[in-house]
């Protein structure tokens, strides 16, 4: 794997994971949370979806067919699911069901951002690609390169509380709102891809 090839491979994991755009969203879905809460939740974020990217990396395409599950059936349910979480975002019932449960708060590590957030279609569908045809070395130099865009993506997320104080309550109430809303797209774009591979011309 060459230098360019590299590099390319950077370019390519960052642009889809996207730890910028993730960061206000981790702000939105850990909203009055404790910085060591924070931290938990992003660390454990981070070490599922490198657990799940690392999956696919070794068994690729191999891992859906195995339980009958195609690529663009797996974007399409993945669609459905950011879905729900932009449904949240939009009408605050992450919120009231956090007051609902002050005992015990829902944990959004697991879902949505290690899975579909940061572990979604696309870069499970990017890491497929870059694995594939490589040799040990390759494979180990694509792995090194999720792992550095996972790490620029913690970094993203312990700035979280820097960004919440500078937004505000209202900021980060109108920041949840918009998100919702690029969610909500976002969402529905992985269905209609995923019915366009199917053939339905969409």
């Amino acid at each position: 794997m060459g230098f360019e090839a590299f590099i390319t491979a950077f370019v390519t994991l960052f642009v889809i994971i996207d730890p910028i755009g993730l960061a206000p969203i981790f702000v939105a879905l850990t909203q009055g949370m404790t910085v060591a809460e924070r931290r938990a939740i992003a660390a454990r974020a981070c070490v599922i979806s490198i657990g799940i990217l690392l999956l696919f990396g070794f068994f690729g395409e191999a891992v859906l067919g195995f339980i009958g599950i195609s690529m663009p059936a797996f974007r399409i349910a993945g669609g459905i699911l950011l879905f729900l979480t932009a449904l949240d975002m939009l009408f605050e019932r992450r919120q009231s069901r956090r007051e609902d449960q002050a005992e015990e708060r829902p944990d959004p590590s697991v879902f949505p951002i290690a899975i579909p957030l940061i572990a979604g279609p696309g870069s499970i569908a990017t890491i497929i690609l870059l694995t594939g045809d490589q040799d040990w070395v390759g494979f180990a130099a694509v792995t090194g390169v999720m792992l550095a865009v996972i790490a620029v993506v913690f970094v993203f997320f312990m700035a979280s509380s820097l960004i919440e104080r500078a937004l505000g309550k209202t900021g980060v109430n109108v920041v949840t709102r918009l998100l919702g809303m690029l969610l909500a797209a976002l969402s529905v774009q992985f269905v209609l891809d995923g019915l366009s591979d199917f053939g339905f011309g969409l």
